[in-house]
């Protein structure tokens, strides 16, 4: 071959590489674009109904940061660099629409929800140019064992990443973002009404009331799906029930945070509007919470007094706080919590709340009652413990027996009543 004839072909060979480069670039480019798109949609232009653009500045101008700075990255660095690009962003891009995909099945799509759908397949496009670059990017050139070796620890590490990373983020991601879109239908027994009162930063919640028979009442939380078999219970006795939907969640405005971060706002609102009732004697009122709802009861208890007592069904921990905190955690939990907990704060625009542990003491001297299942979730049991153990009295602790988590009150009916009933008698007579 000439030489003239050899320069041409590798002249031929650049322009086939800079032409692929730039074609994979502007796929990559638009596919970031569309993201970027919903990015702004959600947080800025359309947020939340109670909520406002500056409420969404962290979790907002994060993620357009690292979209920009992916973008601009994208085409200066080599193919192995290009393809983790391509695979990160379109893993949050695909992300980033799963709140418009929840809401669209639940409800039908309003609002950022169109933007959202568009982000989905723009996601899919960033992991199929990083898959193929990845492809072809891939060396053949070595020895055997060697080459798959290191493709061997490539995926060990990917997995890794994915267990300690890409999980706990989609997890955060998932409960700032999407909850209950719908008002469950009623089963309370009894006459009710529907109420609605505002949180002290602004939000209206609604949800429903039954009147108290006996001048006391309790908060049943959260939700009004699980907490109406606890609110009939009660009624039945004769006491006042309020359950309501928690912000972010059915008719009640706000972001949604099904960890529960801010949610003792709620509760203290809650309050506030019991303590308005001609029905309700405002030193006889209490609350039963349940799971995540058992953990904003133990925050807003700790406080404010205008709680007389309290039950925690099934709390264990609400950020990495807790987990370092609580007996029995593991390393590997502490890092994947500790990835969850930043991405928390960063999609919620708060910072974690302390520790289920360090409140539990300020509640005193009001009665607590710990309530946790023989086969609820695995933190559950060393959790209530230390929760006890740390506590001042007046205090209890019921570990029920073949019982799942939150699943007393189905497992073992009667002395659930029982207990729960003369718990409240005791406490707010």
């Amino acid at each position: 071959m000439s030489e003239a004839t050899a320069h041409a072909a590798s002249a031929r060979v650049h322009t086939e590489v800079w032409t692929r480069l730039a074609s994979e670039r502007a796929l990559a480019t638009g596919a970031v674009a569309v993201v970027a798109l919903h990015v702004v949609d959600d947080n800025f232009m359309q947020p939340q109904p109670g909520t406002s653009a500056a409420d969404h500045l962290v979790s907002g101008l994060v993620p357009l940061v690292c979209l920009g700075f992916g973008a601009a990255l994208y085409g200066r660095v080599g193919p192995g660099l290009r393809a983790a690009i391509a695979l990160m962003l379109g893993y949050f891009g695909v992300l980033a629409g799963t709140e418009a995909f929840h809401y669209t099945r639940a409800v039908g799509p309003s609002g950022d929800d169109y933007t959202g759908l568009l982000s989905i397949p723009a996601g899919l496009l960033l992991i199929g140019v990083g898959t193929v670059t990845l492809w072809r990017s891939r060396r053949r050139d070595d020895h055997l064992w060697w080459r798959y070796g290191r493709r061997l620890l490539l995926a060990a590490g990917a997995a890794f990443a994915a267990m300690a990373f890409l999980f706990p983020v989609a997890l955060s991601y998932v409960v700032t973002h999407a909850s209950r879109a719908h008002v469950p239908a009623v089963d309370l027994g009894t006459a009710y009404q529907n109420v609605a009162f505002t949180t002290s930063d602004g939000l209206r919640l609604k949800g429903w009331y039954i009147r108290s028979r006996n001048g006391a009442a309790v908060i049943s939380f959260p939700g009004r799906a699980s907490s109406q078999k606890r609110a009939k219970m009660l009624a039945r006795h004769g006491y006042g029930v309020l359950l309501f939907d928690r912000r972010g969640e059915g008719e009640s405005e706000g972001d949604p945070n099904l960890f529960g971060w801010q949610g003792e706002r709620d509760i203290h609102a809650a309050v506030a509007f019991l303590q308005r009732r001609s029905d309700v004697d405002p030193e006889r009122i209490g609350g039963i919470g349940l799971s995540v709802g058992g953990e904003m009861m133990i925050e807003a208890a700790a406080e404010s007094t205008a709680l007389k007592a309290i039950v925690s069904e099934g709390a264990s921990s609400r950020s990495v706080r807790d987990e370092v905190a609580n007996p029995g955690g593991q390393w590997q939990e502490l890092i994947g919590n500790g990835v969850a907990t930043a991405a928390t704060a960063i999609f919620s625009n708060n910072l974690p709340p302390a520790s289920l542990k360090s409140l539990v003491p300020k509640i005193a001297p009001r009665p607590v009652f710990f309530v946790y299942g023989e086969h609820g979730q695995p933190a559950e049991q060393p959790a209530n413990d230390a929760f006890y153990e740390a506590a001042g009295p007046p205090k209890a602790i019921w570990r029920v027996l073949a019982s799942g988590h939150i699943g007393g009150i189905d497992a073992q009916p009667r002395e659930y009543e029982r207990r729960i009933v003369a718990f409240f008698d005791n406490a707010l007579r």
